[in-house]
């Protein structure tokens, strides 16, 4: 009986201080992702580009007047991706590498 009772002592005696423990800190949420800039591409802003031969500095005027973040330069006969794309300017340029058309997508 003395076994029982000593063995009852040390699982109350237990579970009292499981009680009296305290809890384990949560975890830290992750820090949220930071925002995408947003650009938007204005076609408008890059027409002054037509008929010009294209340069790495008309590239970088074109870019910086449509608020384009991304610029892809289409050759005749050359295929392109079907994704539209609202911050990408795509400029057609002929044999000779003169702009010939300007959109957004």
């Amino acid at each position: 009986m003395k076994t029982q009772s000593l063995m009852l002592t040390v699982v109350a005696g237990a579970a009292l201080m499981a009680a009296c423990a305290a809890p384990a800190p949560a975890p830290a949420p992750a820090p949220a992702p930071l925002p995408e800039p947003v650009y938007q591409c204005n076609a408008d802003g890059a027409r002054f580009a037509i008929g010009q031969p294209l340069t790495p500095q008309l590239e970088a005027a074109v870019r910086a007047r449509s608020g384009a973040s991304v610029l892809r330069v289409l050759k005749p006969n050359e295929a392109a991706t079907l994704e539209l794309n609202g911050g990408r300017l795509n400029l057609d340029v002929d044999a000779r590498n003169r702009v010939t058309g300007v959109r957004c997508g």
